[in-house]
């Protein structure tokens, strides 16, 4: 004997959604299921990760309440399956269900509807990810006007959150990201927002405080969804964006083996999900630890899987082929996403890597854009993550053109704003940006100890490329402050000139091209007063730098 639809509505109305799910499933098979509970059947599926169940469950729900004549309930029901369906990437069964609220309103004649404030919401995210800025607050504020009329809190929390972020992407990124903190507050506290809002407007607030580096922001609201989650211990959708968060976290902390652990789990929450956006989060994640720890083959293969299930594999991709001496394939890659960057502050997530790939490239001057439009974004507010990244950013700059005193306040400012994160790999890497100035001004001492201080961390994380790099950098420790002002990429010109190297050979060792190589050249005998390439051979043996 089944259990009837009694039983199921109180597991509902107790937050047991695995139960409820099954008793409804039970109870439909007696015919006994009102369009309430065909409705609660609906979310129970969805909020279980029984996506099909759920969507035929809640398409009987709204032909049960259009044939009673509920309009709310109707479009109420056709308005959430359009939404899952939508985010699902389902994007024309989306389109027609919420096409669908449309045509009942009207075949009521219905004129002044909650409900046409609740499609205002796709709309203004269609122009927020549009790049259509103005158009998406002025749509959003249309839909917060229709909120505050009618008093519905599910519509405050999804016009509110397509402001926030329509504000911070336009730059108002302060005011934005208040906005998003209240509506965060709201969905995790109050008893009248919908539970399927909660996963949804988490990973919209976590995606965005990513966007503009808010790593404080980022940990505080994945601790408070983990929290929620782990009250009702029956959800599966949101789990797997959670860990992938908490991995990321755990990674900028230097905790790479417990984000190894909880990728992992990300990877398998998500696949119990057909569409779940948290694959391809955790894929790329996985990517970037494998890309640190030096496994360039199984990276790549990452960020491919990623790519494939719709996310975009950088910087990753291009700081992987950076890894691999592939710079010129790397500076293609980043420069195309920097151009192809819809909003300013996914520009901004880009733009480190830019630097570092323009810089390693010989692009100084591309490099001086990137590294000064970070510095003006992060002057406008205070995010520490950011800081350090512009900070670190405007050192390089000037350490590679040659100025390594402008260059030092900057990198210790980073590093010294790494480790208050901490961010351990970020600050290993700024010291041994600190090195190397040192290096340049004479004081061969502090250059050995910050070398030792960063090698120690890059060995304690098990990040294999910077131990190289730091065993290269150290073989060379003994050179003496560079000679005739020549940058860092002249030295290293000169030093292949003096091994009997042609351009075109000291091009492809070092990833440039021909053109750049004889600028550099031409460059050295300028700024040495020399005439000949035998002469600069003499002159690098003479000052012990070969």
């Amino acid at each position: 004997m089944t259990a009837g639809p009694e039983a199921a509505r109180a597991a509902y109305a107790q937050h047991r959604w695995g139960a409820a799910r099954d008793l409804f499933a039970a109870a439909a098979a007696d015919g006994d299921l009102t369009a309430v509970d065909l409705e609660r059947w609906g979310l129970a599926a969805f909020l279980t990760g029984h996506d099909a169940e759920s969507d035929a469950a809640r398409e009987r729900a709204h032909h049960a309440y259009a044939g009673a004549g509920d309009v709310d309930g109707a479009c109420r029901v056709a308005y959430w399956l359009a939404l899952a369906l939508t985010l699902r990437g389902e994007a024309a069964r989306g389109g027609g269900w919420f096409g669908r609220v449309q045509s009942v309103l009207e075949a009521h004649g219905v004129t002044d509807s909650v409900w046409a404030g609740f499609l205002l919401v796709p709309r203004a995210m269609a122009a927020f990810f549009g790049n259509e800025l103005p158009t998406a607050l002025a749509v959003a504020e249309q839909a917060i006007e229709y909120a505050g009329r009618f008093g519905d809190a599910d519509l405050a929390v999804l016009a509110h959150n397509a402001h926030g972020q329509a504000r911070v992407g336009g730059g108002d990124v302060e005011a934005g990201l208040s906005e998003l903190d209240e509506v965060m507050v709201r969905v995790t506290t109050a008893a009248d927002v919908s539970p399927q809002l909660v996963g949804l407007v988490y990973c919209a607030v976590i995606n965005t405080c990513r966007d503009v580096f808010d790593i404080h922001r980022s940990r505080e609201w994945t601790s408070a969804l983990s929290r929620w989650c782990a009250a009702q211990p029956d959800l599966v959708p949101y789990r797997g964006q959670c860990t992938v968060h908490r991995a990321e976290i755990l990674q900028l902390t230097g905790s790479w083996p417990d984000a190894d652990a909880e990728v992992a789990r990300a990877r398998a929450q998500a696949e119990a999900l057909a569409h779940d956006p948290a694959t391809g989060m955790a894929l790329y994640q996985h990517g970037e630890l494998l890309r640190l720890r030096g496994d360039f083959a199984a990276a790549e293969r990452a960020y491919q899987a990623a790519l494939r299930v719709g996310h975009d594999p950088q910087p990753g991709f291009a700081l992987l082929r950076l890894a691999e001496r592939r710079t010129g394939a790397a500076l293609a890659a980043i420069r195309r996403a920097v151009d192809e960057a819809s909003r300013p502050s996914l520009r901004v997530r880009l733009l480190p890597a830019y630097v570092e790939i323009a810089l390693a490239a010989d692009d100084v001057e591309a490099a001086r854009r990137a590294a000064e439009e970070l510095v003006e974004v992060s002057g406008r507010r205070s995010a520490p993550l950011l800081d350090t990244a512009a900070q670190q950013a405007i050192g390089a700059v000037r350490l590679a053109e040659g100025d390594p005193a402008a260059a030092l306040p900057c990198l210790r400012r980073a590093c010294s704003l790494a480790q208050a994160i901490p961010a351990p790999y970020d600050a290993a890497r700024c010291r041994t940006l600190i090195a190397l100035a040192c290096r340049a001004l004479g004081d061969h001492e502090s250059a050995e100890l910050e070398f030792g201080a960063a090698r120690w961390i890059f060995d304690q994380l098990g990040a294999v490329p910077e131990i190289g790099r730091m065993d290269r950098l150290t073989r060379r420790s003994d050179v003496p402050a560079r000679p005739g002002g020549l940058t860092l990429r002249e030295v290293e010109v000169l030093r292949a000139v003096a091994t009997g190297a042609t351009n075109r050979a000291i091009a492809e060792a070092m990833f440039l091209s021909e053109k750049t190589v004889a600028r550099h050249v031409a460059n050295i005998f300028t700024k040495l007063g020399l005439s000949s390439r035998a002469a600069a051979t003499a002159f690098a043996y003479e000052h012990r730098l070969v």
